[in-house]
């Protein structure tokens, strides 16, 4: 008999109005175009993950009408931010979200800012993380957190922000270790976070705004 964890992963991406989003990246792109590369950062994150075989759907939660119209386009499902009481919050809401209509659906937080995210690497996250309750996988610095997931009968429970690879390993979920899944880890703050997503080879919307950026 078929069950709900064979019709593949639900992801929810999180993300702020972009008139706030991605603050420290004013330094290195300017702050007029700062919303734009956000933008830009999750439509190469949904994109990829949407391309993703095991992914089954992917849910955004935003109360930014431009990121909300660019990212449905793509096939997301996108939901208000209803809770606004910041990122947890708002993951926890996408997974309930899910799980109204799925109760015994694989969920999975994922960053917004994961620019040069790669199909098969979110796969192989994706397998690996299959085999747990609870797992997650570490932000190229080993101080953040770029993916949650919970299998069926298990709860997310979301402690994104600041030192969340702690907090997540306190909580009991299992930490990913996995070589070659770079383009799942490099979340993008800093200008020199887009350095090295760029280095890595970030997604065409994203290329885009760095030429017409540089240019």
């Amino acid at each position: 008999m078929k069950s709900y964890a064979d019709e593949g992963w639900s992801l929810v991406v999180p993300l702020k109005p972009l008139a706030r989003a991605k603050s420290r990246l004013a330094a290195a792109v300017g702050g007029g175009l700062r919303p734009r590369f956000a933008l830009a950062f999750a439509e190469d994150t949904v994109a990829a993950a949407l391309a993703c075989g095991a992914v089954r759907d992917v849910v955004v939660v935003t109360d930014d009408p431009a990121a909300s119209a660019a990212l449905a386009a793509l096939g997301a499902r996108v939901l208000s931010d209803g809770p606004g009481a910041g990122l947890n919050a708002a993951l926890a809401h996408g997974a309930r979200a899910v799980r109204a209509g799925r109760p015994g659906a694989r969920v999975a937080a994922l960053n917004a800012d994961l620019p040069a995210l790669r199909p098969a690497e979110l796969r192989r996250v994706l397998a690996v993380a299959g085999q747990f309750p609870r797992a997650f996988l570490a932000d190229a610095a080993e101080i953040g957190t770029t993916f949650l997931s919970a299998g069926p009968g298990a709860e997310l429970e979301p402690a994104f922000g600041g030192a969340s690879r702690l907090r997540h390993l306190s909580s009991g979920a299992v930490e990913i270790r996995l070589a070659g899944v770079d383009s799942v880890r490099r979340d993008v703050d800093t200008g020199e976070d887009l350095a090295a997503a760029l280095e890595l080879g970030v997604g065409p919307r994203t290329a885009a705004r760095w030429v017409r950026a540089a240019g």
